[in-house]
């Protein structure tokens, strides 16, 4: 995810710079099509944010914190390797 720092660096480089686009996606790594996306909405910071779920494990915490401090107590060849 490209934080606001990086979004600041790219509009000054476009922007005040006048560097192109494909300039710009070659020293950054970023498609230049993002880079058009986000020049031209203005955006300041990507907007999406993951939303909180709950985990698929969440019903088995208990047992595998207790699995993992039983192995913690044992030698090292005799843990469980996965």
């Amino acid at each position: 995810m490209i934080d606001m720092s990086f979004l600041k660096v790219i509009r000054g480089w476009a922007l005040r710079e006048k560097m192109p686009i494909r300039e710009i996606a070659r020293r950054t790594g970023i498609s230049r099509n993002t880079i058009k996306k986000y020049l031209r909405e203005g955006i300041v910071e990507p907007a999406f944010q993951t939303p909180d779920r709950p985990s698929k494990l969440d019903p088995y915490v208990t047992q595998l914190t207790a699995w993992l401090v039983s192995d913690q107590r044992k030698s090292r060849k005799e843990r469980r390797t996965a």
